[in-house]
């Protein structure tokens, strides 16, 4: 997908271009979505100068600079190898339970409902990337529901990575400030990390939804 380039900058900030581009910044940088980059500045660079804008624009040039092997490993290390970070928001709130397959059904009758069928990479419907690139492309107001209700996951990744020291976290908080100010909706599971029970995951089937999305790095 290309974002359409205007030639004014219009008088309030699209947020579809926020989440899109905080999408391709939260997957994994391999060389192609690295070179889609520049098309992510030039996209917030004809937005009005925001602070959701300000703050992806700084993750884009941490990217631009960075060096793509360091990207690469540092990437896995942050989001794959650390349930800290992870980017799936039904474990922030369900853990690795069996109440975790009844979200997940949720987030993927939520994309079914919008009437367009993605597909999922290989990933879990609740994966950041795939929530925010279905709010940018599919269906903004139930996406935004969606973001809204794991508002407090967001919360905690955000934190989480901040105090990493990641240049992940500004993507994370203007994420959040796109979203309507609602209490958080974190539940002691999430807060505390308790059951950790990985029965009731296998009937998730990746291959689901509308839509057929910029098609990210399936690195499993």
């Amino acid at each position: 997908m290309r974002i359409p380039l205007l030639q004014h900058k219009p008088a309030i900030s699209d947020w579809r271009i926020v989440h899109q581009g905080a999408s391709w910044c939260l997957s994994y940088p391999d060389e192609r979505l690295l070179g889609l980059l520049p098309l992510i500045r030039s996209a917030l660079d004809e937005q009005p100068r925001s602070g959701p804008v300000a703050l992806l624009g700084n993750v884009v040039e941490a990217l631009l600079r960075a060096d793509p092997d360091e990207l690469c490993h540092a990437y896995v290390d942050v989001f794959d190898l650390s349930r800290n970070h992870t980017l799936y928001l039904t474990y922030w709130t369900d853990g690795d339970t069996r109440r975790r397959g009844e979200s997940l059904g949720a987030v993927k009758q939520l994309y079914r409902d919008s009437g367009f069928v993605t597909d999922l990479r290989g990933e879990l419907p609740d994966h950041l990337p795939i929530v925010l690139e279905f709010t940018a492309r599919a269906d903004q107001e139930r996406g935004l529901q969606l973001l809204t209700r794991y508002r407090g996951a967001l919360e905690q990744i955000e934190r989480a990575l901040r105090d990493r020291g990641s240049l992940y976290s500004d993507a994370l908080t203007a994420v959040i400030a796109t979203l309507p100010d609602t209490p958080s909706d974190l539940n002691p599971i999430a807060q505390h990390r308790t059951p950790f029970e990985s029965v009731g995951l296998e009937p998730y089937d990746p291959r689901l939804l509308p839509l057929q999305p910029t098609q990210a790095p399936n690195r499993r």
